[in-house]
């Protein structure tokens, strides 16, 4: 009897202790509405967050609980998702459509998630229709906990610069093109934080300043230089990075990156320039990095810019590397994880293509361009509600069929270890991403792939990110663990492309059903679709998730 108190006790405290060591929870209200705005000089009707264009910043650290409750007061559906933030074992909030029914106007949803072993610099964006092109985008800042070091002293200040390309016409405008099967002009402008020249970041002369930076855009990659500054790279997407130094540095749709700049010239103004790469039109707008102490404002016009070469973008893009000396988001070093002595158990080839359906213009990934199901894939998995999908819709590589529309879910299982290989064919650059994971940039280059090109792999410190880009005619492979079940779109993030079908999902599957693979599906779920009505089974004595759980290792 004695013992059998003493266990109760035992258990009780480590009840306790678990309880106390809960990570903290963080809660937002974002109301998002429409409103005028001005980026270009002249009215626009924007979409706002809370009254913000952009939106307001996500902040967090590592492992915190993240509750926001979003209003939508727009006139149609409305969803946002998360670039770059993995959602471990939680598909079901990633915020696009194949996972999550659209909150309807007028009604809010509440998105709860963990931001499981995560640091660094990514963004929100509105993901339905064509409501990027109006804004609803902002940053999303994760901290590392107080006892993880970070390979460099505390910056100064904390600067969050989102750039992109921006059209002067309104989202359901350009859509209306999109929908019409013709494809959207080039943008109008680049913005900078919402400006196309207002946006201004003061700093004090001897002081070192972290800039975090997007490309929340459209269409276009982006050149990023601050005259007479040099930029020392630290992060990228979550990652710490080989700290190499740079006069500019090129950001492709959909990525993110972090600077540190030394305010160590003369005390004056000084332009900061945002320019189009590889195109015809070069696009370019400013910012100004204003000392405190300054003498002088900038000269009435900013210095002119070269439109830069592939062959200069391709060699940055080799040295940025992984800093295997620095901890990640856990106590370890990220470079204990020895990807490069993985067997590949799958190799994927993603060809992008165009055609004309229906007279209509079209994008495709291995000859099958995306058509949204009348039912989020995640919810009709779930249900096992038939004929939403089919399970291998899409191949591994582009074969002899022709192209077709198609709502393409590619299988895969759980903790397979798979080698992308992205093929562009395309006089333009391309730019992909993967939600739900990091994947290792192994290998990128000009011309078309072949099995040969692996002995040039790096598989010792390539750059972990959820997104990469694809130069005109060239090729990137990159390796990726599938060690987070759910259903995962991967897209263009050439959002025009997107929408017109160069997306798919890829489903991560196991038959074991465990807390430890995947979390249940969220009480408050909104159900559409084929989806709608039904009844959400509770077992009974179900096991809570456990939000300190370190996750396996592979």
């Amino acid at each position: 009897m004695n013992m059998l108190r003493v266990l109760v006790i035992l258990c009780n405290i480590i009840s306790l202790i678990r309880v106390g060591a809960e990570s903290p929870y963080r809660f937002f209200h974002w109301h998002v509405t429409y409103g005028d705005i001005f980026p270009l000089g002249v009215k626009q009707r924007g979409i706002l967050i809370n009254g913000q264009f952009p939106g307001p910043e996500l902040f967090c650290v590592t492992n915190d609980n993240v509750v926001i409750n979003v209003y939508n007061h727009l006139d149609e559906p409305f969803l946002l998702s998360w670039n770059g933030i993995q959602q471990r074992r939680n598909s079901y909030e990633d915020g696009v459509y194949g996972t999550t029914c659209p909150i309807p106007p007028g009604k809010n949803f509440t998105y709860r998630m963990q931001l499981k072993d995560q640091i660094g610099s990514f963004f929100y964006f509105p993901s339905l229709y064509f409501h990027k092109a109006a804004g609803g985008y902002g940053p999303i800042r994760v901290l590392s906990r107080p006892k993880i070091p970070v390979p460099f002293p505390p910056p100064d200040g904390d600067y969050t610069v989102l750039i992109g390309d921006w059209y002067a016409a309104d989202h359901k405008s350009l859509k209306s093109v999109l929908d019409h099967g013709r494809m959207l002009h080039c943008p109008d402008a680049i913005l900078i934080n919402g400006h196309k020249t207002a946006s201004s970041f003061t700093v004090e002369q001897g002081k070192t300043y972290r800039l975090r930076i997007s490309n929340v855009g459209l269409q276009n990659s982006l050149n990023f230089k601050i005259v007479g500054h040099k930029m020392k790279l630290v992060e990228v997407e979550g990652t710490h990075t080989i700290q190499n130094t740079y006069s500019s540095l090129d950001v492709h749709v959909g990525q993110s990156l972090s600077v540190l700049v030394t305010a160590d010239q003369a005390p004056q103004d000084y332009y900061i320039i945002v320019s189009s790469l590889f195109t015809n039109d070069l696009l370019s707008s400013t910012a100004i990095l204003h000392y405190n102490n300054s003498h002088k404002r900038v000269p009435a016009r900013p210095p002119s810019v070269r439109n830069r070469r592939v062959l200069w973008s391709l060699y940055q893009a080799h040295s940025i590397r992984t800093n295997l000396t620095a901890s990640g988001p856990r106590p370890n070093p990220q470079g204990s994880y020895h990807y490069g002595q993985i067997p590949v158990n799958r190799t994927i080839m993603i060809i992008n293509s165009e055609n004309h359906v229906n007279g209509k213009l079209r994008y495709g990934i291995n000859n099958v361009s995306f058509v949204p199901a009348d039912t989020p894939l995640k919810l009709a998995d779930y249900f096992n509600i038939q004929g939403v999908f089919g399970i291998g819709s899409i191949p591994d590589y582009q074969d002899d069929q022709a192209f077709h529309l198609g709502t393409s879910v590619m299988s895969a299982d759980y903790r397979e270890f798979v080698e992308i290989v992205f093929e562009n064919h395309d006089p333009v650059t391309q730019s992909y991403h993967l939600d739900g994971y990091s994947f290792f940039v192994v290998g990128l280059d000009r011309g078309p792939w072949t099995p040969a090109l692996r002995d040039k792999y790096n598989l010792e410190d390539a750059i972990p990110r959820c997104t990469t880009q694809v130069y005109p005619n060239s090729w990137t492979a990159v390796y990726v663990a599938l060690d987070n079940v759910g259903m995962w779109n991967l897209r263009s993030e050439i959002w025009a492309r997107q929408y017109l079908g160069q997306q798919f999902y890829l489903r991560v599957y196991t038959p074991v059903i465990s807390l430890r693979n995947e979390l249940s599906i969220p009480d408050n779920v909104l159900l559409c679709g084929r989806a709608a009505g039904r009844e959400i089974p509770r077992p009974p004595g179900i096991l809570q998730r456990d939000d300190n759980e370190d996750e396996e290792q592979t």
